[in-house]
């Protein structure tokens, strides 16, 4: 049940990363591959597919794209610790990571290196992983099957005259539009510029991380001048 009030904090941290989402996402379905790279229902389809159809390059191809989000995942998964979502967990290093790795993919992807395609989905793994709960709501920002399921399902209900958790729709529709709006920038950037269009959500993942640690830096040491002195034993 969700129960908690959303905070704002919250929404802006996931119309944000829904944002860098959808650009990256917009960027690889308009590259040379074709790819998505956000989520694996596409690479797995093509794996799949590819090897029915004895085309064993290409679906290697999409094998290495499904286990670089896995591995993003993993990685994530050994950084944060929890998956619940909580201000003070280490999710400006995951950030500052996902920067790198997007930084990389603009590297191999300018020449047509299929390590591009691994980097960026590994980095949207990494995010995807990163924080998946809140309040008993399951949060994505990688993709939005289960987004528009959640609202779709929701309208449903009010459809019956039935109550729904308004904060739960108002969370999903934030990061929908994040996402949408994410492709849109994404694909005007590609438009202009190709694949440096991912230095933009690098840049930004990189300085919200940084921001976010020196932050949790500053309120550790708040916390520990104004907490009480241990008595002595």
């Amino acid at each position: 049940m969700f129960t908690k009030p959303t905070p704002a904090w919250i929404l802006a941290g996931g119309g944000f990363l829904t944002a860098c989402a959808g650009s990256v996402n917009a960027v690889g379905f308009l590259g040379v591959h074709h790819r998505a790279l956000s989520h694996l229902s596409g690479p797995i389809t093509v794996l799949s597919t590819e090897l029915a159809a004895g085309e064993l390059t290409l679906a290697a191809r999409a094998f290495l794209v499904v286990v670089s989000f896995f591995v993003g995942c993993i990685l994530s998964g050994f950084i944060v610790r929890q998956s619940v979502l909580k201000l003070g967990r280490r999710y400006g290093f995951v950030l500052v990571l996902e920067a790198i790795l997007l930084v990389v993919a603009v590297r191999f992807l300018k020449t047509g290196d299929i390590a591009g395609d691994c980097c960026a989905a590994a980095a949207c793994g990494l995010q995807n992983a990163m924080a998946t709960s809140y309040s008993g709501a399951v949060i994505r920002t990688t993709h939005m099957t289960g987004i528009v399921t959640d609202l779709g399902l929701a309208c449903g209900h009010l459809l019956r005259g039935n109550k729904v958790e308004l904060p739960r729709m108002r969370l999903h529709a934030v990061l929908l539009a994040g996402f949408f709006l994410g492709g849109i920038l994404g694909t005007i950037g590609y438009q202009r510029i190709g694949y440096d269009t991912l230095l933009f959500p690098a840049a930004a993942c990189g300085i919200t991380g940084l921001a976010y640690t020196i932050f949790k830096h500053i309120d550790r040491q708040r916390r520990n001048r104004i907490a009480p002195p241990t008595p002595s034993t």
